[in-house]
């Protein structure tokens, strides 16, 4: 487990950088996470949501045909299987708890792939409460599937017509429109955003690295993985797959970002690889930028990788070596999605099958324990899967 300090730095990432008009909602939320988080009514009604409206615990299943063709113990953690098809859920639960204690009636949230802005609608159309969810004018298309599903739960999606209009430019909308409506609660999409969101998303997903350190010692009889493998946008399916491991430095953690059409390519979303020190949407961490600052625009055909920065937690993670950093192209990760399905009959979400195309990538060995987090389901994906392999 990784918390950061009262500032909210994980070494020398993170913090609070956000403009006078922002501090007073961004402190309301630093005074009360904890006391709530920790608070044994929260994790009752947490709990209980968690187990019989998302189907908590989800499976650690042993890919059998996947484990022969790379020669190692392969297991996949279905976050695929939660309710809305994704890890995202985990999260939105959390914080509308979170938000209905602080008094909140109004929700905003920010999406790329569209898996957190139907994950947010979820928990407002559970709770009651209105949702507006900005999301990207590129990704309004490419995600249709999405957008329909929120719209049906009752959210108004708001396009961002700026910069790439992708995820980097809906947090920004989001961001803006919270500076101007200090009463809505921003329920956050990943372990970005300034203090406390990295850590609040990291307790919240939590959860799946908890059932996995369980479910290997109760199902497959071993005490710790050898790796853990999970996609990584913003980071918040990796923050959560990683948490109950970071201090067990047995186990390796190796977070796989989107390359794109290659590294060099100027058409990538790999942070870690091509990032430095800077400052996005409230925090400092690892950020594609030019030398003077300037955001460099991401590229992924994954809807939820092109971030051109990542969390706080992971920088310092990779910063201090305790955290592998791998790469999948858009090519790769498709090849990896294929393989998944026709060896194992599951359908991933693009995103997630930037993880798999790691295995390819890593030196395996017979009977090594190999977990990757499988974030979401491909359904979202059909109409990219269609039309790049003439479906």
């Amino acid at each position: 487990m990784m918390q950061p300090t009262e500032n909210g730095f994980y070494g020398e990432f993170g913090g609070a950088f956000v403009p006078e008009m922002l501090y007073a909602n961004v402190e309301e939320l630093r005074q009360n996470y904890l006391l709530f988080l920790e608070s044994d009514g929260f994790k009752k009604e947490l709990a209980d949501l968690l187990k019989h409206y998302v189907g908590r615990p989800t499976p650690l299943y042993r890919a059998s045909n996947l484990s022969s063709h790379f020669g190692a113990e392969i297991y996949l953690k279905r976050e695929d299987l939660t309710h809305t098809g994704a890890h995202k859920i985990n999260n939105a639960l959390g914080q509308i708890l979170l938000a209905r204690n602080m008094g909140k009636t109004h929700i905003i949230a920010e999406t790329g792939a569209g898996q957190h802005g139907v994950a947010a609608a979820t928990a407002c159309a559970l709770m009651g409460m209105p949702c507006k969810v900005f999301m990207g004018e590129v990704d309004i298309e490419r995600q249709a599937p999405n957008v329909a599903r929120m719209k049906m739960l009752g959210a108004e999606v708001v396009p961002a017509t700026s910069g790439s209009k992708t995820l980097k430019d809906a947090t920004n909308e989001a961001i803006r429109y919270w500076i101007g409506h200090p009463d809505t609660y921003y329920l956050i999409g990943s372990v970005v955003g300034p203090h406390p969101y990295p850590d609040l998303v990291a307790r919240l997903q939590a959860v799946i690295s908890k059932e996995i350190e369980e479910q290997l010692v109760k199902e497959v009889g071993v005490e710790q993985p050898d790796y853990v493998i999970a996609c990584v946008g913003g980071g918040s399916n990796a923050a959560g797959a990683f948490y109950h491991f970071i201090e067990n430095k047995k186990v390796k953690l190796v977070a796989v970002e989107a390359a794109g059409k290659g590294i060099d390519s100027g058409e990538s979303a790999a942070t870690f690889q091509l990032g430095t020190k800077g400052i996005i949407h409230g925090n400092q961490t690892l950020v594609m930028q030019t030398e003077e600052g300037q955001i460099i625009e991401p590229y992924s055909l994954s809807a939820g990788l092109d971030y051109p920065g990542i969390g706080p937690m992971l920088a310092h993670l990779l910063h201090t070596g305790r955290c592998e950093a791998l790469s999948a192209t858009d090519e790769e990760a498709l090849q990896a999605a294929m393989l998944l399905t026709q060896k194992e009959g599951i359908i991933p979400a693009l995103e997630s099958a930037h993880a798999l195309a790691a295995l390819h990538k890593l030196s395996l060995k017979p009977k090594e324990v190999v977990v990757v987090n499988l974030s979401g389901r491909g359904d979202k994906d059909l109409g990219t899967y269609m039309k790049h392999f003439n479906l």
